[in-house]
């Protein structure tokens, strides 16, 4: 299968446009279920498309998600947010929609700073080639 080719900065400022304009609002509208961080949003490379499942680890988001939740379900949900450690996952527990999209709209301005910089780490690209290796078997 193939890694998405999205660019990482464009795709991190659309997500914060999306999330501006009330997108996980018009989806929770729509919708039985509260809507999810990245994977309802144009971001998650499987949004609207659930019978073609592209592995979570060809997201252009994984190189941001620690490598011992590569494997998870979901790995987006553990991107660290802030000094704190909190992830999308973790504010799950504790946050309202509108608390959880304050704290990610905050991290997604942060980390699109940096990036411009040339100054956010990323995942070591090794085990980015390894997991993607992996899911193509």
């Amino acid at each position: 299968m193939a890694a998405d080719s999205r660019n990482l900065l464009d795709v991190l400022k659309a997500e914060l446009k999306f999330l501006e304009k009330g997108g996980y609002r018009t989806a929770a509208a729509s919708s039985w279920k509260p809507p999810f961080i990245f994977q309802d949003s144009p971001t998650c490379l499987n949004c609207g498309n659930p019978e073609h499942k592209r592995p979570c680890v060809e997201c252009v988001l994984i190189q941001l998600v620690p490598f011992e939740h590569w494997a998870d379900p979901v790995p987006c949900r553990h991107i660290p947010l802030n000094d704190r450690g909190e992830t999308i996952d973790s504010c799950y527990h504790w946050g309202t929609q509108e608390e959880i999209e304050t704290v990610v709209a905050t991290w997604l301005k942060t980390t699109i700073d940096k990036l411009e910089r040339g100054k956010h780490p990323v995942s070591d690209e090794s085990n980015l080639e390894a997991a993607r290796a992996a899911s193509s078997h």
